[in-house]
């Protein structure tokens, strides 16, 4: 095999066919279920699979012409009240038996809007420059579909040998997955055994090598309401007899996090960081040093007011080691407030003592912590005791239990360091992810003997689910090769 034979068939279809459907794609506000409860309604997420499906029918070849994808099942499965998704079973080529699978991951949902785009971005508006495809989605993931597809043909043209693929690509991934379990008890009886599984759903740490997703942390949230009155009464009158529910809230937020720090303080959303994920953080932070954190849009001195230059100093993170700050994202629990509810806009806010407070809180947790336990833990801390007999409730909306990659064997290592060497000339490198993919959890479960490869094109600055998202187009362009590569090395 000659992966720059293979890299000049992708890239020109890159080029040529993949990103204007990519711009097609970001287009289209297709929000996952939990930010468009009117999904099915709007059509949005079956315009994006349609969409999909149709250009990945289209790379099958033409009776006569060479066999690309020959003998391919492709469809678009709905279950009743889920989100659609797509299934395809391609059969192996060469000397490849029914032994060994491929399974392909992602999604084709998207996070919402989100403020603070630049003025000629936006999250609906796709616009390429300085080789980024800027807007919601293609990073994360619908290029997932194309890329696979695209890697797939491109061995099926150069008549080299690859084992059967099957490939599903879902709707709701960015709501928690909540429909994936249904679709895989539906195709259970068509996966048979797989041996690899590829996801594409994930990031890296720089542009300039791969990057293996070793551990993806779970999560849980949920909404936190404190209510002390009935209405709203005037603040002249009552402060200093009703307390605030926004610091009966802050107290509450009090109990999980250390103010100071930010660690976490129940030991039950804490795990054991096993030995070979700090040294596999300790070569990522080697790699990447400071870029580890000052990849993120910090509040800086060059967006000062004037006139108070001297008095700012910019942001700083938790910590400024990189070995540090990678364990923080990656094997650490942390708490944010992703969210609230009865704050009146600055305009509409008279002095009146609020009824109530409610926030919106998510917590990362390790990979190895079961979520529905630290869920059922969150709200016992949140609405014991409650401060002046306030009305607490907590009701949970997540639980995502994380993912951990099983051991490699050192044939795939050294496959992978020789694959990234090919692409990039730097060797594979590792590091866990902050995020959350219940998909992986699932599939680790439903095939425990299976090997993976969990990657994606989520690098420094990229934001995903924030403003200003983007895709790197040469980085795609050069995962997808090496994708190709894998395929037909890794089981050979």
């Amino acid at each position: 095999m000659k992966l720059n034979d293979l890299q000049i068939l992708i890239d020109r279809q890159w080029d040529e066919s993949i990103l204007p459907e990519l711009v097609e794609y970001v287009k289209i506000p297709a929000k996952s279920p939990a930010f468009d409860p009117a999904w099915d309604a709007h059509g949005h997420l079956k315009s994006v699979v349609d969409m999909a499906y149709a250009w990945a029918k289209a790379q099958a070849s033409k009776p006569g012409e060479t066999p690309v994808l020959a003998g391919m099942a492709l469809e678009i499965i709905n279950i009743d009240g889920k989100t659609p998704c797509i299934f395809f079973d391609i059969p192996a080529t060469g000397h490849f038996g029914s032994d060994r699978t491929t399974l392909f991951y992602g999604h084709l949902d998207k996070q919402p809007e989100m403020s603070g785009w630049k003025d000629h971005l936006g999250p609906w508006k796709p616009v390429i420059e300085h080789g980024r495809l800027y807007g919601r989605g293609s990073a994360d993931d619908g290029y997932a579909i194309y890329a696979t597809f695209s890697a797939l043909a491109s061995l099926d043209r150069q008549a080299i040998a690859r084992p059967r693929c099957l490939g599903i690509i879902e709707t709701c991934e960015e709501s928690g997955s909540p429909d994936l379990p249904a679709y895989l008890e539906h195709l259970k009886p068509r996966l048979g055994d797989v041996s690899l599984v590829i996801g594409l759903d994930s990031g890296c740490g720089n542009y300039e090598q791969l990057w293996v997703t070793t551990s993806l942390r779970g999560l849980v949230g949920g909404v936190l309401s404190v209510e002390i009155l009935e209405e709203g009464v005037h603040s002249g009158s009552a402060s200093g007899i009703v307390p605030s529910s926004f610091r009966i809230a802050r107290k509450l937020l009090n109990r999980l996090d250390d103010v100071d720090n930010g660690r976490v303080l129940a030991e039950v959303f804490h795990a054991v960081i096993p030995p070979s994920r700090i040294a596999q953080a300790e070569q990522a932070g080697a790699i990447l040093g400071d870029m580890i954190w000052k990849q993120f849009p910090w509040v800086s001195c060059s967006h000062a007011p004037a006139g108070h230059e001297q008095a700012c100093l910019s942001a700083q993170p938790m910590s400024t080691d990189p070995v540090e700050a990678i364990l923080n994202r990656t094997w650490r629990p942390a708490l944010s407030v992703t969210g609230a509810a009865s704050l009146p806009s600055l305009d509409m806010a008279g002095n009146v003592l609020r009824p109530k407070t409610v926030l919106k809180l998510s917590m990362r947790i390790p990979p190895t912590v079961d979520a529905e336990k630290a869920s059922d833990e969150l709200k016992q801390i949140l609405e014991r005791d409650a401060p002046y007999q306030a009305r607490v409730r907590f009701e949970a909306d997540w639980a995502a239990s994380g993912w951990h990659a099983p051991p490699m064997p050192a044939r795939l290592g050294q496959l992978l360091d020789d694959l990234s060497m090919a692409s990039f000339s730097k060797p594979a490198a590792y590091m866990g992810e902050g995020g959350t993919i219940p998909f992986m959890n699932m599939l680790g479960q439903h095939f425990p003997q299976a090997q993976f490869l969990i990657t994606g094109v989520l690098g420094p600055h990229s934001n995903a689910h924030g403003p200003n998202e983007f895709l790197d187009i040469a980085y795609a362009k050069a995962l997808t090769g090496l994708v190709a590569g894998l395929v037909c090395q890794a089981q050979d």
